[in-house]
């Protein structure tokens, strides 16, 4: 069985009296383990897919399927703690929580499941990633590239079964990307988590099992 699917999912945004279609009939399988790839031009849908594929939005048409549930209708309350359980986070812009250290931004996903492990957990993976030293910095006192090895560490604590990751390398230089990627894909394959990543980069494209390309909202190749 395949771990994600979305069936014919389509996304039109309204605005004024007109509408904007985004995504157009789109089927996708994602098998468990498999790293793929999300590639496109600005405006071809590949965030607004991920968007719909994690359940952070609604398509207009379609459905998602998750390890053969579908999880489509659900409500956010129903949505949120199945995502923190299921599914890891790696965005652009990180997004840490400012006032929380490191080693906290990197706890907070186990400690919503009350996971007494979340400290123990936390400061393996800081280890794992380089950055023990740094589990009482607060994110203000970090580089780009360490805050993204704490958002991936933050991703992978409760270990999900499926990883989104939306051009996580696009803010960083050339050599913190490398890094970046090789330990992004090294927790993936640890963990044997499927891993949908979006991405401008040819380079990247090319570490993936499998490259999906959307153009126009729909799946070219």
């Amino acid at each position: 069985m395949c771990l994600l699917e979305a069936r014919g999912l389509s996304k039109i945004y309204t605005a004024g009296s007109r509408n904007i279609p985004v995504l157009k009939n789109v089927f996708i399988q994602i098998q468990p383990g498999e790293f793929v790839a999300l590639q496109g031009k600005s405006g071809s849908g590949k965030t607004t897919l991920l968007s719909l594929m994690a359940g952070l939005d609604k398509p207009s048409d379609g459905r998602v399927i998750f390890d053969g549930e579908d999880i489509t209708d659900w409500s956010e309350d129903r949505l949120a703690p199945f995502r923190n359980r299921m599914m890891g986070f790696v965005f652009q812009s990180f997004y840490l929580v400012p006032s929380l250290t490191a080693l906290e931004n990197i706890m907070f996903p186990a400690e919503l499941n009350r996971d007494r492990q979340a400290r123990r957990k936390a400061e393996k993976l800081l280890q794992q990633v380089g950055l023990g030293d740094r589990a009482d910095n607060l994110p203000h006192q970090l580089s780009g590239g360490e805050k993204q090895r704490i958002a991936i560490c933050r991703a992978v604590i409760n270990r999900p079964r499926l990883i989104f990751a939306d051009e996580p390398t696009g803010n960083l230089d050339t050599e913190n990307s490398r890094i970046v990627l090789d330990i992004l894909i090294q927790m993936q394959q640890d963990q044997g988590a499927a891993l949908i990543l979006v991405t401008h980069s040819s380079f990247i494209a090319g570490q993936a099992n499998r490259v999906i390309v959307l153009k126009d909202g729909v799946v070219s190749q």
